[in-house]
């Protein structure tokens, strides 16, 4: 694991951009950047037109480390090239962004109120090939729908146990298990899901670490414990569905956890912008969001 790229992710002041939107998520986020489904024909060229979008959000004067402390790709951008350099490579050579691959193949249908990773086909194969991009880790998503102990239990350990294949690889787990927002017993949900995860993390051996990817909790700070935990490397907070001001606002009440936004990070952000107008709104949207992370 790169040292340099470690204690970025420990304290580095900041937040992750989260640029993973995957086949069924890409439609809404290039209908929202002002590309409509009329303007691509087929897949190949739906990912043409979201990675043109990343390419130049990531090409922005103000996307660099002081602010954007890491960014995670879609394998099929990991898989492409930013500036004629492969797309990790120069996320850390050209910007001092510390790269993360989304490894998950997306969810199961619900049972015991959440939604269960599918099974990730050759994911050894998949690590390999990201360590050996320049990759620093990984990020997958789960979804809890209830305050259900057994499947929240169950989603756990199972981010838990995939969690400890990709260590074994020399790479970040980043593990993702997302409560939606606007469930009746969320508090509920993130009581029982901090315990569980409290008590994984006591499970893991001395001196291995996990990061965090958590909704923005009911009642402020009420991850400070998993925060303090000394085998976790960083909590960061997805924008869940908040819109960006409303995420920024919920985050700020929440001390040491860092933002790993997506759609809220490209809000504003059209094709149709001049250049000069597209760096002015991505760098706007970055120092709010920067704002919020070092609370």
């Amino acid at each position: 694991m790169n040292t340099e790229q470690a204690e970025q992710m420990r304290s580095g002041q900041g937040f992750i951009a989260a640029l993973d939107q995957s086949g069924g998520s890409s439609p809404k986020a290039l209908k929202l950047y002002g590309v409509d489904e009329d303007a691509y024909s087929n897949e190949a060229e739906m990912f043409d037109q979201i990675h043109a979008m990343r390419a130049r959000i990531v090409a922005a004067p103000a996307f660099t480390g002081d602010k954007v402390i890491g960014a995670i790709l879609f394998e099929m951008t990991m898989d492409r090239e930013f500036g004629g350099k492969p797309a990790a490579k120069y996320l850390w050579s050209e910007k001092r962004v510390v790269p993360f691959l989304k490894c998950d193949k997306g969810l199961e249908a619900e049972a015991d109120g959440v939604q269960l990773m599918k099974p990730m086909g050759d994911l050894d194969g998949l690590l390999s090939r990201a360590a050996g991009l320049g990759v620093f880790g990984t990020k997958m998503r789960s979804v809890i729908n209830a305050a259900n102990p057994v499947g929240i239990a169950a989603n756990v350990a199972q981010q838990f146990e995939i969690g400890r294949q990709i260590l074994g690889h020399g790479l970040m787990p980043i593990l993702e298990p997302e409560v939606t927002i606007t469930i009746s017993d969320k508090a509920e949900a993130e009581a029982i899901l901090r315990d569980e995860i409290l008590k994984n993390l006591d499970a893991m051996p001395e001196g291995s670490e996990v990061m965090l990817k958590l909704s923005l909790p009911t009642v402020a700070n009420f991850y400070a414990p998993l925060i303090a935990h000394p085998k976790v490397m960083r909590v960061v907070a997805l924008s869940g569905g908040y819109a960006r001001d409303e995420a920024n606002a919920l985050l700020a009440a929440n001390h040491g956890m860092i933002a790993s936004f997506s759609r809220a990070l490209s809000e504003g952000l059209s094709a149709q912008q001049s250049d000069e107008e597209f760096n002015a709104t991505i760098a706007a949207a970055i120092d709010g969001i920067y704002q919020a992370s070092i609370t």
